[in-house]
């Protein structure tokens, strides 16, 4: 692959042409998204041919990460999934990866404190070529649950149905934003419940604005007589559906059980509108005990074991994290 070059783009005005659009987490569109958004920075790595045809490319997003209670500043990189490939590549996409990788690394890493690689396609995807360039794997675990072959309400427990049931009978709806006081109440309600969880990254409004103005993504809240009680975010992409955030009041409004309902609108909606799979982003920390992992797969979803790789730019602390995570 000599004749190949790897090029590295952070304005939108140098993009080149010929991006791949049907993946969202690595398309144009994205880094478009991401660069009108405070506190976000995108990369597009590309890997291109002597005749600048595209036949790789990989979206990085650098997140700049503040707070004062706890205290702490600094920024991480995020990638979600390994990128687009060109068909005629495909047995070279691992390679291929670790080469962008690698580039990107030397470019952010001096002022980035780490690098975060999650929701590969498969779970030793590139394992060869991240340990030579000195990730390490986490345990990770992952959701999804397939809208096709069964409805959702086969796929549930007769009381969770019942709860959802009683919910909509006492006048619970959920449905899209559709006015600016519904924007705010989505964010003050998402922020909300995120303000005490610091592992979970909320961008600024100019982030979910721009999601929902898309033709890729909507966003939903749930209502109880004019009170905002749970929202969620989805994105669409490749005909698969993701829940990306969501929120809820689960203490004050317990009785209708708020979480319930949000999550499993997310579900209905998307299996109207004909996905394969709805993703859930976030299912929790990889501790053996996860409350919240157990309260998704109650929708009848289906468990996998994963991997998330990190590198610190540290370099003791990223070999201390290597050894203390080693396989």
């Amino acid at each position: 692959m000599s004749e190949l070059t790897i090029n590295i783009y952070t304005n939108p005005s140098h993009l080149p042409k010929g991006l791949h659009e049907e993946n969202i987490f690595h398309s144009r569109q994205y880094f478009l998204l991401a660069k009108n958004t405070p506190r976000l920075k995108p990369y597009m790595v590309t890997v291109e041919t002597g005749d600048h045809v595209i036949i790789a490319q990989m979206l990085a997003l650098i997140r700049y990460r503040a707070s004062w209670i706890p205290p702490y500043l600094y920024r991480h990189c995020m990638i979600l999934g390994e990128g687009v490939y060109d068909s005629d590549y495909a047995e070279q996409r691992a390679e291929l990866f670790g080469m962008m990788l690698e580039q990107l690394t030397a470019k952010i890493g001096r002022w980035t404190l780490y690098i975060e690689v999650s929701h590969l396609s498969s779970k030793m995807f590139a394992y060869k070529q991240l340990r030579e360039r000195h990730f390490f794997p986490v345990r990770w675990n992952s959701i999804h649950n397939s809208l096709h072959s069964r409805t959702p309400e086969e796929r549930i427990n007769d009381r969770l149905l019942r709860h959802i049931k009683s919910s909509y009978e006492r006048g619970v709806i959920t449905d899209e934003v559709k006015s600016e006081e519904d924007f705010i109440s989505f964010m003050k309600l998402m922020r909300r419940h995120n303000r005490l969880k610091p592992k979970r990254y909320i961008p600024a409004d100019e982030f979910f604005r721009g999601l929902h103005e898309s033709e890729n993504g909507c966003l939903y809240v749930t209502r109880y007589h004019g009170h905002i009680i749970g929202c969620s975010a989805l994105v669409y992409s490749e005909n698969q559906a993701y829940l990306w955030y969501a929120a809820y009041r689960r203490k004050t409004f317990a009785f209708l059980h708020p979480a319930d309902i949000t999550i499993w609108h997310a579900i209905k909606d998307s299996y109207s509108k004909g996905y394969e799979h709805i993703y859930f982003m976030d299912v929790g920390l990889p501790f053996r005990k996860n409350a919240f992992r157990e309260f998704l797969l109650r929708f009848g979803g289906k468990p996998a074991s994963s991997y998330r790789w990190f590198h610190c730019t540290i370099g003791w602390i990223n070999s201390l994290l290597s050894w203390f995570y080693r396989d």
